[in-house]
């Protein structure tokens, strides 16, 4: 990152570093980014899950905290909040501490949540998407996540490889 880069060449940036796998690039990108812009900083979700993936998982918290401020209902927000948490500490504090959502619309959200609040079970989800591409999708992607969170990383690996599909590229 240099000097000459404006905030939209860093956020650019940041992106194009995660989605190459480049993550402590990603990170500090998007660290820059906060620091340029802090009214800003609540709308970086992308950040958390950079700061999730580097171990930076208090700072992970944190961004999911501030970005509740301005996406309340979002499921995928307390989700990541829960992972940060969970890496942080254990699932069980990760789940005491689970952000509460409004309203989200999206297929399956609602059965992840309570995934995650520990009211459904993980074949819950994946049936509640039905046969649905982007249900599908966000059921692999958080059940795996789920998974990952609770140590079962056959389990998470076998949700996650579904998720990243190519079927589900639109998704």
């Amino acid at each position: 990152i240099t000097s000459t880069q404006g905030p939209q060449q860093i956020f650019d940036r940041a992106v194009g570093d995660f989605r190459a796998g480049r993550l402590a690039e990603s990170a500090a990108g998007f660290d820059r980014f906060a620091e340029l812009l802090p009214d800003y900083a609540p709308q970086l979700w992308q950040r958390g899950i950079a700061l999730y993936y580097v171990g930076r998982y208090q700072d992970c918290r944190e961004q999911f905290e501030s970005h509740r401020t301005v996406n309340p209902n979002d499921v995928e927000n307390a989700v990541w909040h829960f992972l940060g948490v969970a890496r942080d500490s254990t699932p069980e504090l990760a789940r005491a501490a689970l952000l509460p959502v409004g309203p989200d619309r999206r297929a399956p959200m609602k059965e992840i949540y309570a995934l995650f609040r520990g009211d459904l079970a993980p074949e819950e989800v994946m049936a509640a998407a039905g046969d649905q591409s982007s249900a599908l999708f966000y059921a692999h992607l958080y059940v795996g996540l789920y998974f990952e969170a609770l140590g079962r990383e056959e389990a998470a690996f076998e949700h996650i490889a579904a998720a990243a599909d190519d079927r589900y590229a639109a998704a």
